[in-house]
């Protein structure tokens, strides 16, 4: 799976920030022309994002275009005119607003068409699906079954908080008066457990205080001991903090390729299903843990600093 680590969200409308996102150490980056672009800019905006496509350097990030929902008059031709023009140079496109599956079966069918008539591969352009109203939620388990495009599910927390009344104008915090565990919780797991099931990547939306650091980590972190791949975030000052959230410490990542090492060998060479490696016992779900953990590491580019020697 591509890398999600950090997911910086650019407007489309906004040049100067569409160049600055191509030097910035992000996994990922969206193109936004949604709520980012006002109305009258938007075509423009189609424009820019084209351009920043084709003519831009994106080495080492997966490339997103998010469009309009499709409450819209908007994203038909937002879709046609980039994947046209420029679907050679694009991973994914994000569809906001998801309520139902049939949303993201539209777009894998109109991406369907245009990759057939352009010559593309068809089915090489990925579809994320932005969850954020409680429609949405409720039927997260088919929308993350509905296409074999779809790579991502994404928590949309300020149109999410206003569809259920939450009484806060902060968004990613907690709503004053809620003293006792997480508001957010429920509905985090609800997306994690439906990626999951259709083994897709689940992204954690953004935060907006964007200088406050310390806030976007503790949030992030709340998100990545649940299993989150990724967040979105807004500004530089938000990139390495998410990027280390979301990796492994060299000492899970070193530790969990040990483990697969280890288990290879014994149940391989020896034969045995349960061992113990050094003060800890292994078997079948040690290593499925450590998959996990390595594949976060791998992705993530670190390098291990440690080998397995059946000798000890």
């Amino acid at each position: 799976m591509r890398s999600r680590r950090s997911v910086l969200a650019v407007p489309g409308s906004n040049p100067r920030f569409l160049e600055k996102a191509q030097t910035l150490p992000v996994d990922a980056v969206f193109l936004d022309l949604e709520d980012s672009v006002a109305p009258l800019a938007k075509q423009e905006a189609r424009a820019n994002v084209v351009a920043a496509l084709r003519e831009g350097d994106w080495t080492g990030k997966t490339r997103v275009v998010r469009v309009n929902d499709l409450t819209t008059q908007w994203t038909y031709r937002d879709v046609i005119e980039v994947v046209e023009q420029a679907g050679d140079r694009l991973d994914c496109v994000m569809l906001p607003k998801v309520q139902n599956s049939t949303e993201v079966v539209w777009l894998d069918t109109l991406l369907t068409q245009i990759e057939k008539t352009m010559g593309f591969e068809v089915g090489r352009i990925g579809i994320e699906a932005q969850i954020e109203n409680a429609r949405g939620l409720v039927n997260v388990d088919t929308i993350a079954g509905s296409s074999p495009r779809l790579e991502t599910l994404v928590f949309g927390p300020a149109d999410f908080m206003a569809s259920v009344n939450m009484r806060t104008m902060v968004v990613g915090e907690q709503p004053p008066g809620y003293t006792e565990g997480d508001a957010y919780h429920y509905i985090l797991m609800r997306l994690l457990m439906a990626a999951r099931m259709h083994d897709l990547q689940v992204i954690d939306g953004p935060y907006l205080q964007i200088k406050n650091v310390e806030g976007f980590t503790r949030v992030a972190r709340r998100a990545a001991a649940l299993g989150f791949d990724g967040k979105w975030v807004l500004h530089p000052a938000q990139v390495d903090a998410a990027n280390e959230v979301f990796s492994p410490s060299q000492d899970d990542y070193d530790h969990a390729e040990l483990i697969l090492d280890a288990y290879e060998h014994y149940t391989t060479v020896e034969r045995r299903g349960a061992v113990m490696l050094g003060d800890e016992m292994i078997d079948e779900a040690s290593r499925k843990m450590a998959l996990v953990v390595a594949a976060k590491g791998r992705a993530a580019g670190l390098r291990r600093t440690s080998s397995f020697s059946p000798e000890g």
